[in-house]
């Protein structure tokens, strides 16, 4: 069977390129095995119902395990509006669940059911559903979202830590083990019972043990789907530079992984090549932000659902500000849930570059479209001859450009929303030929610092407020490190200066800076 990349739905080995996850559900079947119930709670499009997919796979090579695998997607509101209609509802999700392999169990579910009305009668089936089965039952809820706002809800799952309680005493029969799987940790829930009520953490999942299984893909990893890849397609490539530029720029998120690897192979690889040239990573890069699809549709919609975060994000990206990761912090928290953040290292980050890139474009055009920067960055004026791009030409530009358009606010504007408005200005120069790629640098003077390919050439700009001649000769240095980094000889500065006497604003400045013996020419543009 043709195999391909997967960005929808289940991934199943035989139809799809996959990263061996062995070591993972190695430690998932040890939290089985243990008799702990745990709640996997990840972004969406991060491999959770994958997960339980290829879980339910191996716990079903052990004859003495018997897995429930039900979905709370797309069984509808009314179910959860009574205990009689959600018994039963419940019920039935697990009878038709086992009618395909334990037929006869599932017969006994049916003849039972019907018996079932209340939460205590439920509570009392599943005691006598267990010793029918005489095994280890292994209950998997996907998608429990869909319901984790409700009162129901959280009875059910108030009956089942009783009956977890019980078993731990030996006094009833319940799960061996409890999966739940959604975006949100239900934990942790808020819940208002009343619409008067403010919204309070509610949840009786207490019981529920910590999952600790990093579900983000290692370069590692990435490079077990590769090798899955060649072999099934033949497809010549360097499984090392890959598999390391996949995880710089998604950081392992399972759907950006997938994704851009499946616009190589389908749009870009000519087929009759089979062989992946190390510029298709910066092509499939630059096509996935082009793109419109459910997960940066997402990831929009929550920054701007919720202001306070969105200022976060923006002093994160923008002004690279250095935030504690604390975890009682509820906005923090709610953007790791939504994969929007990362705790990295005790630090909040934008969870990968990727993100970033999407957020910049998205903040930059909110500024494109309230300026007049279309009347400036026509692309045509800023391509030499040769077709390369003429940055200082670029840079001078916008220099014109705010002292027309931002000279009355231009330091309070540019305070806030400078490098915006820069970006704004360059996008649609560089738009459909060349890429740009943002990174801020940390550190006592923030960099926000801009890497463009264009041409077939890689040119580094560096954007930063003028905070002083020591700070300004230090980045001067760290622009020349950096120029060696990509074995480039030169770099351009574009700088903020609100220095009102000296009359240094406005002005256009060379200098060469030596870093370890070799001379680096730097372009200093002053706004």
């Amino acid at each position: 069977m043709r195999k391909k990349f997967n960005v929808t739905g289940t991934c199943i080995p035989n139809k799809h390129y996959m990263v061996n996850t062995s070591n993972k559900m190695k430690k998932i079947i040890r939290l089985i095995e243990d008799e702990e119930y745990f709640i996997i709670n990840r972004p969406r499009q991060y491999g959770k119902t994958t997960t339980l997919y290829l879980l339910e796979k191996l716990l079903n090579e052990d004859s003495e395990y018997l897995v429930i695998s039900i979905s709370f997607e797309g069984i509808g509101d009314l179910i959860f509006e009574e205990e009689k209609r959600f018994s039963k509802g419940f019920l039935n999700l697990i009878e038709r669940t086992l009618f395909m392999g334990n037929e006869e169990i599932s017969e006994f579910v049916k003849n039972e059911k019907n018996d079932v009305e209340t939460m205590d009668d439920l509570s009392h089936f599943l005691t006598k559903f267990i010793l029918k089965c005489n095994r280890k039952v292994i209950l998997m809820i996907d998608e429990v979202d869909k319901s984790s706002n409700n009162q129901l809800f959280l009875s059910f799952l108030g009956m089942l830590r009783n009956k977890y309680l019980l078993r731990n005493t030996g006094k009833d029969y319940t799960f061996y083990s409890v999966i739940l799987a959604g975006v949100h940790d239900v934990k942790s829930l808020k819940l208002k019972i009343r619409p008067e009520e403010e919204s309070k953490y509610n949840s009786p999942w207490n019981i529920a043990s910590d999952f600790n299984v990093d579900m983000s893909f290692s370069e590692e990893e990435i490079g077990t789907m590769l090798d899955d890849y060649t072999e099934n397609k033949g497809v010549v490539l360097d499984k090392a530079y890959f598999a390391e530029r996949l995880y710089f720029y998604t950081s392992g998120y399972p759907f950006l992984v997938s994704k851009l690897c499946k616009i190589i192979d389908e749009k870009i690889m000519a087929e009759e090549e089979l062989k992946w040239e190390k510029d298709y990573m910066e092509l499939a890069v630059k096509e996935i932000l082009k793109e419109s699809n459910t997960n940066f549709d997402s990831l929009i919609k929550n920054i701007e659902n919720n202001n306070d975060l969105k200022v976060l994000v923006k002093r994160i990206i923008l002004d690279g500000t250095d935030i504690t990761y604390n975890q009682d912090n509820l906005i923090i928290n709610m953007a790791i849930m939504y994969g929007i953040f990362k705790n990295n290292n005790g630090k909040v980050n934008i969870h990968n570059r990727i993100y970033e890139q999407r957020i910049y474009n998205y903040m930059s055009s909110l500024i494109e479209t309230s300026t007049e920067v279309g009347a400036y960055n026509q692309s045509a004026k800023f391509i030499k001859v040769n077709g390369d791009l003429d940055i200082e030409k670029i840079l001078v530009k916008f220099q014109e450009f705010l002292k027309h358009e931002y000279s009355e606010k231009r330091e309070e504007f540019l305070e806030a929303d400078g490098r915006l408005v820069f970006l704004a200005f360059i996008s649609p120069v560089i738009n459909g030929t060349g890429f740009a790629f943002k990174e801020v640098q940390g550190g006592e003077e923030k960099r926000f610092d801009i890497v463009i390919t264009y041409n077939k050439k890689m040119y580094i700009l560096e954007l930063k407020k003028w905070n002083g001649e020591e700070y300004h000769k230090k980045g001067m240095l760290q622009l020349a490190e950096y120029l060696e980094q990509y074995s480039l000889e030169e770099g351009y500065l574009l700088i903020f200066d609100f220095r009102k006497l000296k009359g240094e604003a406005g002005n256009v400045a060379r200098s060469t800076v030596t870093f370890e013996g070799k001379k680096k020419e730097i372009v200093e543009v002053y706004c």
